[in-house]
């Protein structure tokens, strides 16, 4: 029997079909993680479609299910920080500054932006979640100014050497 002495290196010393386990797991865990990924580009790509058809032809060739999905319609409850930004983010038509968000949030959604004490770092802090869901990316655009963008399908090759993790990109504060 096997037993980890308190100080060993504890990857020598576990048994082999302990450390066939764990690798399989994270192959499938990697596996998934892709997978994810694929699929929240491939929804964002519909969503960025649905809601140029709406623009195009108006809400009305929508359903009420769509309509609330794509936030277009109104619904009974009362509509979720997140969920503002997203739509802001997603029916941009360039990437976005969280400046440019936040007059947006004041534009169409005033209720929702005035709950918040530090609205730039509220959108910041959105942007950032939409990243690790995999809903937006961030990166630097031509002069160095982090902005966002929402995750549709790959563009071209060229464009995603642009794209960087926003843990990579460094800070900077938000100036008014």
């Amino acid at each position: 029997m096997n037993t980890i002495v308190a100080g060993q290196d504890t990857a020598t010393t576990m048994l082999p079909h302990v450390q066939e386990v764990l690798r399989t797991a994270e192959q499938e865990l990697a596996g998934l993680l892709q997978r994810r990924a694929e699929v929240m580009k491939r929804i964002g790509t519909i969503k960025q479609m649905l809601a140029g058809l709406a623009d195009l032809f108006g809400d009305s060739v929508l359903s009420d299910e769509l309509r609330i999905t794509l936030d277009r319609g109104i619904s009974d409850r009362k509509k979720g920080f997140t969920r503002a930004c997203r739509q802001i983010l997603m029916e941009s038509r360039t990437p976005l500054h969280p400046r440019q968000c936040c007059e947006e949030l004041w534009r169409r959604f005033p209720e929702v932006a005035g709950r918040h004490k530090d609205l730039g770092a509220s959108v910041t802090t959105v942007f950032h979640r939409l990243v690790a869901y995999g809903e937006a990316r961030c990166f630097l655009d031509e002069r160095g100014v982090r902005v966002w963008e929402w995750m549709a399908e790959a563009k071209t090759g060229s464009d995603e050497s642009r794209f960087v993790a926003p843990e990579t990109v460094p800070e900077q504060p938000l100036q008014q």
